[in-house]
């Protein structure tokens, strides 16, 4: 022990410890808030706390909802149950462990226009789904929504977040699996609501690729839609159409009445020698809209993703060749 004189301070040679101390307690203090506070940013046993935006879910609210939220399993891809932020929104449910890995699924959702007759869907473990992927560049992520249960389920996630699964539903199948069966009824198909004036384009059609090359060299490969699922669709001979997985079709009709919201003075896009109307048409789950080819000897639609409409360069191509001008 140090020597203190009688004033209380340390003799000549002592160590006065009492910084020290002083210093030990404020780590201990500091050390004690961090921890708290990550226990309030992540929520228990180091649980992440996320923030969720509500989103059209008329049927979010039944009972079995509720149910299969909680009988939704606590870990997916390696990630724990996350903790909702308030205002939690109905019918939601998340995992992840960090600001860039998360797997959300929402249920009782709307189902998104972009389900047609024509739309590509994929069956996992007795449930058919179909995925639809977000349109920005380099981005991964997709949703995939049950077509045939009931309530409708989203599930959202990206590569990142799976871990390049093939897809992100699996580890929820047992759970969704409990859902009623009931097949979902798809939209109609992309311009199959045009009046027809009767025209044909065989010529046209006969000349269009069987593939689609959108994006350049690293971009996406659409192939042409088979005849069987033109018809299933509800087309006649007048359309053909590409796709490719995730994505919205690419669909032409030809000899259609000319679009009601054309009028002198309209906006158009002139590529070559075919000036182009668009007839924007913009719903939750599309970003299509249509387009059509003036001054042919008839109408010609195109149905077009916006993702895709470096396509219509090309199609105008074949349009100028295979159709005369009026």
């Amino acid at each position: 022990m140090s020597a203190v004189n009688s004033a209380g301070r340390p003799a000549a040679g002592g160590i006065n410890k009492t910084p020290m101390i002083i210093a030990l307690i404020l780590s201990i203090v500091l050390v004690l808030a961090v921890l708290f506070g990550a226990r309030l940013l992540l929520g228990p046993a180091g649980q992440q706390q996320i923030a969720m935006s509500s989103l059209p879910a008329s049927d979010a609210d039944p009972a079995e909802c509720a149910a299969l939220i909680d009988d939704l399993p606590e870990n997916a891809f390696g990630h724990t149950r996350a903790e909702i932020m308030d205002p939690v929104p109905p019918g939601a449910a998340a995992w992840s462990t960090s600001d860039l890995e998360r797997v959300t699924l929402r249920c009782g959702v709307d189902m998104p226009f972009q389900f047609t007759p024509l739309s590509n869907t994929v069956k996992v473990d007795g449930t058919t789904w179909l995925p639809v992927s977000d349109m920005t560049p380099g981005s991964s992520l997709e949703t995939w929504y049950s077509v045939d249960r009931f309530p409708i389920i989203a599930i959202t996630a990206d590569d990142i977040s799976t871990n390049n699964a093939d897809n992100p539903v699996a580890p929820f199948s047992s759970a969704v699996d409990k859902l009623e069966q009931r097949d979902a009824t798809p939209f109609d198909a992309p311009l199959i609501g045009l009046a027809s004036a009767g025209a044909t384009c065989t010529s046209l059609f006969d000349a269009l690729p069987h593939q689609l090359e959108v994006g350049g060299d690293e971009g996406t490969t659409y192939d042409r839609i088979d005849d069987t699922r033109m018809k299933t669709a509800g087309y006649a001979n007048d359309a053909i159409a590409w796709d490719a997985p995730g994505l919205e079709p690419i669909v032409i009709r030809c000899g259609v009445e000319p679009s009601e919201n054309y009028a002198a003075g309209a906006m158009l896009q002139q590529i070559d020698d075919i000036p182009w109307f668009e007839d924007t048409v913009l719903a939750s789950g599309t970003t299509a809209s249509t387009w059509y080819a003036l001054g042919r000897e008839t109408d010609i639609a195109v149905s077009l993703p916006q993702a895709a409409s470096s396509s219509l360069i090309t199609i105008s191509g074949y349009i100028e060749d295979a159709v005369p001008a009026e």
